[in-house]
């Protein structure tokens, strides 16, 4: 069963989720990869990679074309779920800058239809760093809420309260000798880096180099995606 077929199929449960909290900010972590701040009727995604079949198809490489639609699914279903006011997308929206100007019109209307009576903030990323064309919404680097930096991809020195994406983390979890890795929320004291929203993305072990110096290892949790629910472990624990 596919990402999507399992997560659409299954009742939301509240449980499912998990609460943390970053420089004072009560968070909700949804089992779809989803960050919710309740205080506040926001509603945030990372690394969307919408049109990234098309992108590779205009290269010559052909995958199957149904990543954008399965993620809008994904994405209606969660916004329907938490009916935020405020939703930030957090970098990387399209696979490449062309992704959003050759958007076939039935996504775009389908993606135009979510956004609206909300307040939508597309923050630029890596991928897609000339912005969404003429997508309705606000376009920007970053953005400062409530006590939180919500930017694409971690800055060097960190400030409380950043909210990056960009390196799609996951964590393996090492039980007898055998290992499942998942996706997952990534947090310290300090900072948390966003799962990929996008169906069609990869992920990198938080033991991968490109994670070094961004947490304080002892203060580090992952919290995986799976099966519908997300499961909390501390970084020292995933061994075993």
């Amino acid at each position: 069963m596919t990402r999507l077929a399992r997560n659409l199929q299954t009742p939301h449960d509240p449980a499912a989720a998990c609460e943390a909290e970053l420089n004072g900010q009560r968070l909700i972590f949804d089992p779809l990869g989803a960050l919710v701040m309740p205080d506040h009727g926001l509603l945030c995604v990372s690394d969307l990679h919408l049109e990234k079949s098309a992108a590779y198809a205009r290269r010559g490489q052909m995958l199957p074309p149904w990543d954008t639609l399965a993620t809008l699914r994904l994405l209606e279903a969660v916004i329907a779920r938490h009916n935020p006011s405020v939703v930030v997308s957090l970098g990387d929206n399209f696979h490449d800058r062309r992704g959003a100007d050759l958007m076939p019109g039935e996504f775009r209307s389908y993606l135009e239809s979510l956004m609206s009576g909300r307040e939508w903030i597309w923050i630029t990323g890596n991928h897609d760093p000339d912005g969404v064309g003429t997508l309705s919404g606000t376009q920007a680097d970053s953005l400062h809420f409530a006590g939180l930096t919500f930017r694409h991809e971690p800055g060097a020195a960190c400030e409380a309260g950043e909210v990056a994406g960009h390196l799609h983390p996951a964590a393996t979890l090492v039980r007898r000798a055998r290992g499942v890795r998942r996706p997952c929320f990534a947090l310290d004291a300090r900072r948390l880096i966003m799962p990929s929203f996008g169906v069609m993305t990869g992920g990198l072990d938080l033991d991968h180099r490109a994670f070094n110096g961004l947490f304080e290892k002892d203060k580090l949790t992952a919290h995986l995606l799976s099966q519908g629910r997300v499961h909390s472990f501390a970084y020292k624990a995933l061994r075993g």
